[in-house]
């Protein structure tokens, strides 16, 4: 066995944990602002229909599709001296801090039509081209960092641990800048100025602080799958199949949640700032239990602790749909869905990442970048039909942004996204777990290729 395949299963700093969860942090600014304000501030900032703004995200999602699959070719056939991931962070982090402003500076002054038309060419531009382009080479570097694989559930680990770190600043400091900022259209506007300069710090940190070790020889580099043959290898991996579903499962659930989260504190709630509350509640209690979540991982599997995560998951948002407006039961609700999240998070990137080698080994082609990309357009579809589902039910429900007070259908409406969707969901994504054994073949899987090359 050579040198490379030796380091690339060495264990992996606590430093360049750290560092490699920063770029998790910065990507959650624009991701998670995009999934708990972006809507409200269509609807009740700049003033468009969610019907309108949902129609938009739908088709954003095709060219998502698109340059997801071109940026994962893109990283498989990348070559720098920074690696095939890492170069991609250092190239697009301004732009990607630009097109987070971008997102929420639309001028408030112009027709209905301009409005939309602003809002799709600056929506694609930051989802589809700089989201896509930065966050999936991140998505990618765990797989060359490593490929043992506890260590990636360590390194995925890490990464929501900052990711909801990232998630909990967005949803708890978001309203209160936009208010110090004067609480009109343009404090949106300089609120993410100030996150979009966060977003370059946290994102170089990343790229300074982490190294690519797997692939990293001048054989591999010599390497490049056809296109065609890529997708062939991409269709024969089942696993890759579960793992991406689950992902779709899991980010439309969160998505609709966390879009219609805003809405429930404001229209059910009648106290907008409780939506920080309930995240303090959420993501504190998150963030709490990741560290203790590989222990759990080593023993059990990422399968059977995501599973687990998704049991808890459907009782916290048991319990919140039982408390009505009793606000200290629905944080302790808030308070078990982190607890479940955390099994959910800790696991589902990982899951992708580990399917690399089975691809691998099942067909003798590695493609990181398109097995990522693959799973990021499931991620996003799911987030985009997130907000598509929340649009048409608001849409139903009859809620009107600008009402002062909402129908007893918009009320509905809002607590069916805020909680049932969700619930549903989660159970159709345990369904799906069930049959991904992955865990128990990897190590066999990971022998076998090692034997291989050492016997080239």
């Amino acid at each position: 066995m050579s040198q490379n395949v030796t380091d690339s299963n060495g264990k992996i700093s606590v430093k360049e944990r750290i560092a490699y969860g920063f770029g998790d942090f910065s990507s959650n600014i624009m991701y998670s602002a995009m999934s708990a304000f972006l809507m409200f501030y269509y609807t009740d900032i700049v003033g468009v229909g969610a019907a309108a703004v949902g129609v938009i995200m739908l088709c954003s999602r095709l060219f998502d599709g698109i340059s997801d699959l071109i940026m994962g070719i893109i990283i498989d056939r990348t070559n720098s001296k920074y690696g095939k991931a890492r170069v991609w962070i250092l190239r697009l982090v301004i732009p990607y801090a630009i097109g987070t402003v971008l997102l929420f500076a639309v001028p408030t002054g112009w027709t209905q039509t301009a409005k939309l038309i602003y809002i799709f060419f600056s929506y694609n531009l930051a989802f589809t081209v700089l989201f896509t382009g930065i966050n999936l080479p991140y998505a990618t570097l765990t797989a060359l960092m490593t490929q043992n694989q506890y260590e990636r559930s360590v390194l995925s680990i890490f990464r929501m641990i900052l990711a909801t770190t990232g998630t909990l600043f967005i949803k708890t400091c978001t309203l209160p800048v936009v208010k110090f900022f004067g609480n009109d259209a343009h404090a949106w506007t300089y609120t993410f100025i100030v996150f979009g300069i966060l977003e370059i710090i946290t994102f170089m940190i990343t790229f300074l602080g982490t190294k690519e070790r797997v692939g990293n020889d001048p054989e591999s580099k010599k390497e490049n799958v056809p296109v065609k043959d890529g997708f062939k290898a991409l269709v024969k991996n089942k696993y890759w199949f579960m793992a991406t579903l689950n992902l779709i499962l899991i980010f439309i659930a969160q998505g609709v949640n966390g879009s219609a989260e805003v809405y429930y504190t404001k229209n059910v709630l009648g106290k907008s700032n409780l939506i920080g509350t309930f995240s303090v509640a959420l993501q504190v209690t998150q963030i709490i239990c990741m560290f203790f979540i590989a222990i759990f991982v080593k023993k059990y599997g990422k399968r059977n602790v995501l599973m687990a995560g998704a049991a808890i998951m459907i009782i916290g948002y048991g319990i919140m749909a039982v408390a009505g407006t009793n606000v200290p039961v629905l944080i302790i609700g808030c308070a078990a869905r982190g607890i479940g999240n955390s099994g959910i998070s800790a696991c589902m990137f990982a899951m992708v990442t580990d399917t690399i080698e089975y691809g691998e080994w099942k067909t003798g082609v590695r493609t990181e970048g398109l097995i990522n990309s693959a799973a990021s357009f499931g991620q996003k579809l799911g987030n985009g039909l997130s907000t598509v589902l929340l649009g048409v039910i608001l849409n139903i429900g009859g809620y009107v942004g600008s009402a002062k007070v909402q129908t007893s259908g918009a009320l509905t409406a809002i607590k069916a996204g805020y909680i049932y969707v969700p619930i549903i969901l989660t159970v159709i994504q345990i369904v799906v777990l069930y049959f991904y054994h992955l865990d128990k073949e990897y190590e066999g899987i990971l022998a076998d290729l090692n034997g291989r090359k050492a016997a080239k």
